[in-house]
Order: structure tokens, then sequence, then C-alpha cells
């Protein structure tokens, strides 16, 4: 799969350059992968969509706006969520009705566990 992640579409010149790009450099290559954009709102969604992508990232989006991308999305594309997912919230995030769910946390936020080994 290939992400493009907003500083993707910054240096794209937008959205639909960016896929526009990857499609022509993963067909000269004969790849088979599929494209998921990062959209920070419903807009960029809407844009997503339109681009026909396979997978949406919905980054750092509150619940009712993710709600409302995966009513925009009804199901035509798979719908992920990054950013501010925690333990206490994740079902809160599931229910809305998402296909995946990506925990960054998990690594940038884990607590170091000190281990050391001492041999006498």
């Amino acid at each position: 799969m290939v992400l493009i992640k907003e500083n993707h579409i910054q240096a794209a010149g937008g959205m639909s350059n960016a896929v526009t790009k990857i499609r022509k450099e993963l067909k000269a290559k004969q790849l088979s992968l599929k494209i998921e954009v990062e959209t920070r709102n419903l807009e960029e969604v809407r844009e997503a969509l339109d681009l026909d992508v396979d997978r949406i990232m919905l980054d750092n989006m509150g619940l009712s706006q993710i709600r409302k991308a995966v009513e925009l999305a009804a199901r035509k594309v798979e719908l992920e969520i990054s950013g501010g997912v925690i333990l206490n919230n994740v079902r809160d995030y599931a229910e809305a009705g998402v296909d995946f769910i990506s925990v960054g946390s998990l690594t940038h936020s884990a607590e170091a566990l000190d281990l050391s080994l001492l041999l006498e």
C-alpha cells in the first residue's frame, strides 16, 4: 500500500496531483498497490472520494466529523482513523463505523522499561 500524507499532498501541489503521480509511477513499475490518502477535514474526505482511492485516513478528526465521514463514504472505501486514539476512547472510535484504527501512542508514547543485566 502507498500512503499519501499531507506533506506529500503539499509537495505535489494538491491531492489530485499526488494521487495522479502515484498512479503513474505504480503503472510504470507494474505495481499493483492500494492507495491510501490522509485527510484532515470533510472537504478533503470528499476530494479523496472523488479520486477513487482505496483507503482514506481520517487524521485527528473528532467523533462527529468521523461519523459524517462514515456517512459520506457509505462503505465505498475503507476508512482508517489516526490521532488521539487511546485505550479510554478506542471503543467510541470503533463504534463510529470505521474499518481501521491506528494507535500511534503504542509506539511514540510507550513507557520505557529499564532492564539491565548485571553479571558478577
